[in-house]
């Protein structure tokens, strides 16, 4: 697997970072020796970037990861973190804190659940309001200073607080969905992000399954997607008609959907790198096929006019956390 840079200040990182979410319920139920399996399948197939959230699963996919990681070199692999959503007991979602003296503490935490001496890339999972996004990042810079944070990232914020929190800290990335379907940092956000030598990682490249070629439904209470706007009545069947225009492409290049949509994510630049959110061995392998064969420019041409630009049905988030989406704004 080749490398590329995460931006102009950013470590060299697999050219498919592996996204460890769906490991701790937000997709359903999981299965732990499963997942656990299917982190060291991405390490041994060369991926070296894994993403994480401490409130995923308050704390559960951390403590998966560190278990999965416990026997590995340390120079193998490169963890990605965000913080600053907070969750109450029920498991419900709440507000943002990203205060100085919040940051740390966060991180206290999640140094010690992953069993680390210091995390690859830190990151505010979105803006907190209430917090100039220089302190936030002034804190990380602290954080950096002292050892325990080798990098400092962002997580869906717009450009103006793109540019605020670079003039505090060289910032390595932006991660921000981006899809097929969902292209938004298009506009404003990727040039901005080129302009300063920020990279991106990209997650939702299958818009959450999507536009994987495998959807058959939500799992239940546990799967988050069951209240997403895309896969409502209405919505999801626009969307899936999508996923059949990519199929008769797919079959033609004789690869999948799946795919067809990260190799497009990738194509998009070398200062992007998808995330893929595999939580079993198979789907992890499908995924690393995608870098089996290059795009060209016909190939782009015929996956864009099937899936025209603004074509998906229904927002990628409901309307509460579209609201407070500052890369919305």
């Amino acid at each position: 697997m080749h490398l590329r840079k995460l931006g102009v200040n950013g470590p060299h990182v697999s050219e498919l970072g592996l996204g460890c979410m769906s490991m701790s319920g937000m997709y359903g139920p999981t299965d732990r020796h499963e997942s656990i399996a299917t982190i060291h399948a991405a390490l041994e197939a060369g991926i070296t970037l894994l993403d994480t959230g401490d409130f995923y699963g308050m704390g559960h996919n951390e403590m998966l990861i560190g278990e999965a990681l416990k026997e590995i070199p340390r120079d193998r692999f490169l963890v990605s973190v965000k913080f600053g959503a907070m969750r109450d007991p029920a498991g419900n979602w709440g507000s943002y804190d990203a205060r100085p003296a919040a940051v740390k503490n966060f991180l206290a935490y999640t140094l010690q659940r992953l069993g680390l001496d210091h995390i690859d890339i830190y990151r505010p999972a979105r803006l907190d309001p209430a917090v100039p996004i220089e302190e936030t990042i002034g804190a990380i810079a602290e954080m950096v200073q002292a050892g325990y944070v080798r990098h400092i990232g962002l997580s869906e914020v717009g450009p103006e607080t793109i540019r605020r929190a670079a003039s505090v800290h060289p910032i390595s990335d932006l991660q921000i969905e981006y899809s097929l379907i969902s292209r938004g940092i298009e506009d404003a956000i990727l040039p901005v992000c080129r302009e300063l030598g920020i990279g991106i990682t990209a997650y939702g490249v299958l818009a959450r399954g999507l536009i994987s070629g495998h959807w058959q439904g939500a799992t239940g209470p546990g799967d988050f997607r069951v209240h997403s706007p895309r896969f409502q009545e209405g919505n999801v069947e626009r969307n899936l008609a999508l996923v059949e225009a990519l199929r008769d492409i797919a079959h033609r290049k004789g690869t999948t959907v799946a795919q067809l949509a990260i190799a497009w994510v990738a194509a998009q630049g070398d200062d992007i790198i998808p995330l893929v959110g595999a939580r079993r061995r198979d789907r992890l392998s499908e995924a690393v096929g995608a870098l089996d064969f290059n795009l060209t420019p016909d190939d782009l041409t015929l996956i864009e006019q099937a899936v025209p630009r603004d074509a998906a049905a229904g927002e990628r988030y409901n309307s509460k956390q579209m609201a407070v989406l500052d890369s919305e704004k």
